[in-house]
């Protein structure tokens, strides 16, 4: 049997890759028929994702652990999955005030194919595990594969290569879990059907995928401790909305006002965590900064210190 037939029937068996039977008539329905079939077929994907929380629970935690102990969290990717990855880990920096060494999305391709496709990079296995070597992976690492079809050869070389070097492995897919086949520490697998649009997997696969993403990340870095309330902490000063979201933040977390918010965000030398400790319990700038040292950084134990009458003097 030829390479091309075998990928053929290898296509033809995915989920991913199946026509939907809500969508056959997508090509004659009129405008907002085709907008409510897509929506309907949205819906579907929350669900999908709510029952993979047991195994999405389980990565964080291998994040989590990776990141207290000098590793990072690595995405491999190709197409809309890795973008979404690429996406994901360039936003927590801002979010969370991470090094973007920490979290990083790296896509087949390199980063042209973030606004180019480059479709044939996917197959390169060479080329995944001469990034996942340029990156010195090892076992403090997290690598985590995303690929909707499960079987992206750029995706499963790159996750390979990290699992020989010692890192810990996630995978994110939306075929089902029963015909997962690979060696990974957590498999993520909400099955979302079959596309409206025949393996177009920017849509149901896609928005599965960020959901998941949003959840990894997001709650790793709350149990880091960059989360006070429900209100990110450790965000980065570097335009003038976040100035001022960082003084909100510090009036709504303590109940100052605007103008005292606005004079204790300076007095912390841009510092939410230390602003927040200093409006809640009356220490020093100097003061709070060696409260939240001494909480590893999370602000609801550095305030309880201050209560359990130990200062940071």
């Amino acid at each position: 049997m030829s390479k091309s037939k075998e990928l053929h029937d290898a296509l033809a068996k995915l989920l991913t890759e199946q026509r939907n039977p809500a969508s056959m008539d997508l090509d004659r329905l009129p405008t907002e028929s085709v907008l409510r079939l897509i929506n309907a077929q949205d819906k579907l994907v929350p669900l999908a994702v709510e029952r993979e929380i047991p195994y999405i629970a389980e990565a964080v935690e291998l994040i989590v652990h990776a990141l207290r102990n000098g590793g990072r969290l690595l995405y491999f990717g190709a197409g809309t999955s890795g973008r979404l990855g690429v996406v994901d880990a360039s936003e927590c920096p801002p979010t969370f005030g991470t090094d973007p060494a920490l979290v990083r999305g790296i896509l087949a391709g390199g980063q042209g194919a973030m606004f180019r496709s480059q479709e044939g990079a996917e197959d390169d296995t060479a080329q995944a595990r001469r990034d996942v070597d340029d990156l010195k992976v090892g076992a403090r690492d997290v690598v985590c594969g995303i690929a909707a079809s499960r079987r992206t050869p750029y995706v499963v070389a790159a996750v390979g290569r990290a699992r020989e070097l010692g890192a810990r492995t996630i995978y994110i897919t939306t075929n089902p879990r029963a015909e997962f086949d690979l060696e990974v520490d957590v498999a993520i697998c909400p099955e979302v059907g079959p596309e409206v649009l025949m393996g177009s997997t920017r849509m149901k696969s896609g928005t599965a995928q960020k959901l998941v993403l949003n959840m990894l990340t997001t709650t790793a870095m709350v149990n880091m401790g960059k989360v006070y309330q429900n209100m990110m902490v450790d965000l980065q000063l570097t335009n003038r909305k976040l100035v001022e979201r960082a003084k909100r933040i510090i009036a709504l977390a303590t109940g100052v006002s605007y103008e005292r918010a606005a004079e204790i965000l300076e007095a912390s030398g841009g510092h939410v965590k230390t602003g927040i400790v200093m409006a809640a319990t009356g220490v020093t700038a100097a003061e709070a900064r060696a409260l939240v040292e001494r909480s590893g950084g999370t602000v609801r134990n550095a305030i309880a210190l201050t209560q359990a009458g130990a200062p940071g003097r």
